[in-house]
């Protein structure tokens, strides 16, 4: 993260390489030519939640606006529709712990080898969530989503850098798991809620399901590849 503030480049740099941790603490499902400016980008309503609180909503939504701020390259994180698909994620298979062992014993172990905790992914970010926001109150005052974005930025700093103390829950690991969801959200198919818009790769020129150029390789050569992205949605 940089100094001043969370820029994109660094969040689309961690896309690339999200690194042992992110990937170990919890995988969740999957992982331009013309920006969309956020100024004109239309709010899409809010969509019934599936399993988080309202509480856990407002955090994340909180915490994917740091990661991803409305610009001139996209929505912000919210409006991109993160919120919507973790909320779709952990109200499923993946959220209640399906084909994870869990059985112990739960002793520490290192980040590459893998998820540790008796909890399931939807248990594990509800009790992150809880010590995040006890954490703001203690030491700003007040729950996360209602901090100022430069106390938001320092507290995530603080749990990425490992200097956070959380009751009963890793700041560092959590940070992890909520900066991978990040991640799987704003550049998932947006028919699992997130990418909304196609933002993430209109941004970065990617089309998307019919992702082959072997008809066109001669048509592309030496030049950008300009296709209009689709998801899985536009084919069924």
């Amino acid at each position: 993260m940089a100094d001043t503030s969370i820029p994109r480049r660094d969040f689309l740099k961690g896309a690339g390489v999200a690194g042992a941790g992110a990937a170990a603490v919890l995988s969740g499902q999957e992982a331009l030519a013309q920006a969309p400016s956020s100024a004109t980008a239309a709010k899409a309503a809010p969509e019934a939640l599936l399993t988080l609180t309202a509480t856990e909503a407002a955090f994340l939504s909180a915490v994917y606006d740091t990661f991803i701020p409305a610009d001139a390259l996209s929505s912000s994180g919210t409006d991109c529709g993160l919120v919507t698909f973790w909320d779709r994620q952990l109200a499923g298979a993946f959220g209640n712990g399906q084909g994870l062992y869990r059985n112990g014993p739960h002793i520490p172990g290192k980040p590459e080898q893998g998820y540790q905790l008796l909890l399931t992914p939807r248990a594990y970010f509800a009790a992150g969530i809880k010590a995040a926001n006890a954490y703001a109150k203690k030491t700003v005052g007040k729950e996360f989503d209602r901090i100022g974005p430069a106390d938001r930025e320092a507290m995530l700093k603080d749990m990425e850098a490992g200097k956070a103390q959380f009751d009963g829950v890793n700041a560092k690991p959590f940070f992890e798991a909520l900066y991978a969801s990040a991640m799987e959200g704003f550049f998932s198919d947006p028919i699992h809620g997130g990418n909304r818009n196609l933002a993430s790769w209109k941004m970065i020129g990617y089309p998307g399901l019919p992702a082959t150029y072997a008809r066109t390789a001669e048509q592309y050569r030496g030049k950008k590849v300009d296709l209009k992205p689709q998801s899985i949605q536009d084919f069924i």
